[in-house]
C-alpha cells in the first residue's frame, strides 16, 4: 500500500490553503490585495463549489490555494484538494468553522487514493500537514483502513479470488497478533456450514468460511461479519453480461469487514473481536448448486433456492449463525447483497437494517457526524411470509417484485439471535469520482461504523 498523503515533519515548508463558502468570499477577497482580487476576477473563482485558484508567487512557485466549498458542501468536500493540486506539501490555513481537524485531514486522505497496482499513478500525492488539533492517529487508521478496502475491491477476481482474499485477512491477522482459522473446502460440510460449501462447491478455488479472533477473551464481545463472493456468475440462474461485468466487487462485504476489523485492533480497543468472513466464488460448472434444491442452514431451518443469484444471502446466514453462537454484544454484517437497495438508494447511500432502535439511532447520528451517508431501512413483518416455501422451512427469495432488499434483510435475520445487530446493504463503489471519492472500488459505511463502535465500547 502506498505511503499516506501526511506529513510527519513539521519543519516542512507548506503551502497554505484557504477553503471558504461561497458566502464568505465578498468579504475575505475585499481584505486582500489588489493583484489578488484581478486574479480571482480573471478566472472568475467565487469559491464556487470545487473550485481551486493556484495563487503564484513572483517566483512562479505556488504563494497559496484557494478552494471553493459553495454553501452546501460538507467536509468530504475537502478531499478534492487531494485528488487535484499538484504534487506538494500544503496546510489548511483556513477552513469552515464546522470542519473538525480529523475529518479534514480523513477527507484529503482518501482523496488521496489512487489504485496503483497495474497502473502507476502519475504523479506523488500532493501531502498535507497536521490540521492544528487532528487526532491524526484516529485519521490515519481509518483512511489505511479504507484504502484497503478499495484495494481489495479494485482488485480483479483473477489476482483477488478465495485464496488471495484469504492471505490477506490471514495476512492482517498476523501483523495484529490475531488468532486465525479458516474451515476450507468439504471440510466446511464436516464442521456444519452446508449453505457456504453449496455455493462455493462449483468453483475452481474452493470455498471457505475464515475466522479471525483477537482481543481479551474477557472483554465485550463485537462480532463482524462480511460477505466474500470473490465472482459471482449468478450461477445457473447467470447474470446477464451488463451485470457481471463488476462481480469482481462483490466480496465488499469481506472488504468492509476486514477494514472494520483492522481499525479496531489498530486501535486496541478493550474488545473481544471475532470476524467471519464466508468467502466464495459463485460459479457454474456440473456441481454447482441449482434452482429448487434444498439445502439444509447450520442453524437448521432448510433453505429452498428459488435464485441461484441470490447467493451472499446464503453464506451469510451460516456466517451470521456461527457469530451468534459466541453471544456477542454487537453483531454488524456488510454486503454487496441486493440491486434492489442501488434501485431504492442510488450508489451513494448504503441502506441499514437493524432490530434494535436504540443501535439504529446511533448509526444516524454517527452518519451525520462523520458525513458517511447511510439510512434506515425497515424490516417489515408484513413480508416475512412471502418467503414461506411448499417444501422447506423457507425460500431464498420473496414472491413480488419489489422490495428486494429488505427480503434480503428478513432472510439474515432469520439467521440472527441476538438483540443489537445492524445489516448493510453496500454498493461498494462509486461510478464516477466525487471529492474524496476516486471512481470505483469504495468503502462505505466504515467511518460510521468505527464511531458507534468507539462510542459503545470506549473504556
Amino acid at each position: 500500500m502506498t505511503d499516506l498523503p501526511f506529513l510527519t515533519d513539521a519543519a516542512t515548508a507548506t503551502v497554505p490553503i484557504h477553503a471558504m463558502r461561497t458566502g464568505e468570499w465578498r468579504d475575505w477577497i475585499e481584505r486582500h490585495a489588489e493583484n489578488l482580487r484581478r486574479l480571482a476576477a480573471a478566472h472568475d473563482f467565487q469559491a464556487q463549489n470545487g473550485r481551486i485558484l493556484l495563487v503564484p508567487a513572483t517566483d512562479g512557485s505556488i504563494e497559496r490555494v484557494l478552494f471553493g466549498i459553495g454553501d452546501k458542501a460538507n467536509v468530504t468536500a475537502m478531499g478534492a484538494l487531494a485528488q487535484h493540486l499538484p504534487s506538494g506539501d500544503y496546510r489548511i490555513a483556513a477552513a469552515p468553522r464546522d470542519f473538525t481537524a480529523t475529518a479534514v485531514a480523513i477527507a484529503w486522505g482518501l482523496g488521496g487514493y489512487v489504485f496503483d497496482r497495474y497502473k502507476k499513478r502519475k504523479r506523488p500525492a500532493p501531502r498535507l500537514a497536521p490540521p492544528e488539533g487532528a487526532d491524526m492517529a484516529d485519521a490515519a487508521r481509518i483512511v489505511r483502513a479504507s484504502w484497503l478496502a478499495r484495494d481489495l475491491v479494485n482488485t480483479p477476481t483473477n489476482d483477488m479470488g478465495p485464496e488471495a482474499l484469504h492471505a490477506v485477512a490471514e495476512s492482517v491477522a498476523r501483523d495484529h497478533g490475531a488468532r486465525f482459522e479458516a474451515i476450507v473446502g468439504d471440510d466446511l460440510l464436516a464442521q456444519n456450514y452446508p449453505l457456504i460449501h453449496a455455493v462455493g462447491r462449483a468453483a475452481a478455488q474452493a470455498p471457505r468460511l475464515l475466522h479471525l479472533s483477537w482481543g481479551d477473551a474477557g472483554a465485550p464481545r463485537l462480532a463482524i461479519v462480511g460477505k466474500g463472493v470473490c465472482f459471482d456468475t449468478g450461477g445457473l440462474d447467470i447474470k446477464p453480461s451488463a451485470g457481471m461485468r463488476l462481480m469482481k466487487k462483490d466480496m465488499g462485504g469481506a472488504a468492509h469487514a476486514l477494514a472494520l476489523a483492522q481499525i479496531v485492533m489498530e486501535a486496541k480497543l478493550n474488545v473481544r473481536l471475532e470476524l467471519f468472513l464466508p468467502v466464495v466464488e459463485n460459479s457454474i460448472a456440473g456441481d454447482a448448486f441449482r434452482p429448487g434444491d434444498v439445502i439444509p442452514s447450520r442453524k437448521g431451518p432448510t433453505v429452498e433456492i428459488d435464485n441461484t443469484d441470490a447467493e451472499g444471502r446464503l453464506i451469510l446466514a451460516d456466517a451470521l449463525t456461527r457469530a451468534c453462537e459466541d453471544e456477542p454484544a454487537l453483531l454488524l454484517d456488510y454486503a454487496t447483497l441486493t440491486g434492489a437497495a442501488r434501485t431504492a438508494l442510488g450508489p451513494d447511500i448504503p441502506p441499514f437494517f437493524s432490530n434494535d432502535d436504540v443501535l439504529a439511532s446511533e448509526f444516524a447520528q454517527a452518519s451525520a457526524d462523520t458525513s458517511d451517508p447511510i439510512w434506515r431501512m425497515p424490516l417489515w413483518d408484513a413480508y416475512e411470509g412471502d418467503m414461506d416455501s411448499g417444501i422447506a422451512d423457507l425460500k431464498n427469495t420473496g414472491d413480488g417484485a419489489f422490495a428486494g432488499a429488505i427480503y434480503a434483510a428478513l432472510f439474515l435475520r432469520r439467521f440472527v439471535s441476538v438483540s443489537a445487530w445492524a445489516h448493510f446493504d453496500v454498493f461498494a463503489w462509486a461510478p464516477k469520482e466525487k471529492p474524496s471519492r476516486p471512481a470505483g472500488g469504495e468503502a462505505q459505511a466504515l467511518r460510521a461504523s468505527w464511531a458507534v463502535i468507539k462510542k459503545r465500547f470506549a473504556a
